[in-house]
């Protein structure tokens, strides 16, 4: 049997682009779908603030209204300071805290109003919390794949910031093409070089991508030794950075079915997926 992959369903950057105010009631009966699924861990939301992502406002009422007694599946949220670490694990609930960090410094002060430098004394901070509430951190590697702005890429970045983090106890990263830049060259490049030079750290893909590039990033991301993959049904959200208008989240289904095609074990439930794929044209159908 084929080495199995880990799939991680993103509701939270799905909805978080989106300008109208999902209901809490129907986002909770969107997870609450998702959770029957089997994915490894589900992103179902963040503890920032409001002014910056409106649409994650009610994270902590969603939180308390899951039904999480007949599901495998761990939760992540999204923090971008001590001050939303401090409420993210006032819940139970949640398994994993995520921070993105940016390799770009252009974008990391953009996205959390802070320098790298400033960065890596938040995330000190925040492990640290992490640490005293038994939860876990995990870092996006915002811009892992290139960026727009001119600032430099390449491996040994990623690697030296990697190394940095991983020396604070860290040891889960998620890869992230925040603006759907990536191509096969640059993410075998990146994951066949991270991967064996950390073989102790679990490394995930989250890959944006337009629709006709997803099977090649996928192929290329797993050829390179990646087993862990984020996605959003439908492909639904993305950055709205991406100068793109068709660049969204990898989609779910393309996913599940290039895993299913090559007998790579996912572990999910696909009558569960199906009725979680029918359930998000009624949370998905408003402007963005």
């Amino acid at each position: 049997m084929k080495e199995s992959v880990r799939l991680i369903e993103c509701p939270r950057d799905a909805m978080q682009g989106i300008n109208a105010f999902i209901p809490t009631a129907d986002k909770v009966a969107y997870i609450n779908k998702i959770l029957k699924v089997g994915f490894d861990t589900i992103d179902v939301g963040s503890f920032v603030s409001p002014k910056a992502i409106p649409q994650m406002r009610d994270t902590k009422e969603v939180l308390a209204q899951l039904d999480l007694e007949n599901t495998t599946s761990k939760l992540s949220v999204i923090v971008a300071n001590r001050r939303g670490a401090h409420d993210a694990v006032e819940h139970k609930e949640v398994n994993y805290l995520g921070y993105p960090f940016s390799i770009s410094e252009t974008f990391q002060k953009r996205n959390t109003n802070a320098s790298i430098e400033e960065s890596l004394q938040r995330v000190a901070d925040i492990q640290a919390i992490a640490l005293k509430y038994d939860k876990e951190l995990l870092i996006y590697i915002s811009m892992a794949f290139g960026n727009p702005y001119g600032d430099i890429w390449n491996v040994e970045i990623a690697q030296q910031y990697v190394e940095k983090l991983i020396s604070m106890g860290i040891n889960r990263f998620s890869l992230s093409d925040t603006i759907g830049v990536s191509t096969p060259e640059s993410i075998d490049y990146l994951f066949s070089n991270l991967i064996p030079h950390f073989p102790a750290v679990y490394f995930n893909a989250h890959l944006h991508t337009t629709p006709d590039k997803w099977k090649e990033k996928v192929h290329a991301a797993y050829k390179a030794g990646c087993r862990s993959f984020d996605g959003a049904i439908k492909g639904y959200g993305g950055c709205p950075m991406a100068k793109d208008d068709l660049t969204g989240n990898m989609p779910m289904e393309n996913m599940i079915a290039y895993f299913d095609h090559h007998d790579i074990p996912t572990g999910l439930d696909t009558e569960a997926f199906g009725v979680a794929m029918k359930a998000s044209e009624k949370v998905f159908h408003l402007d963005v």
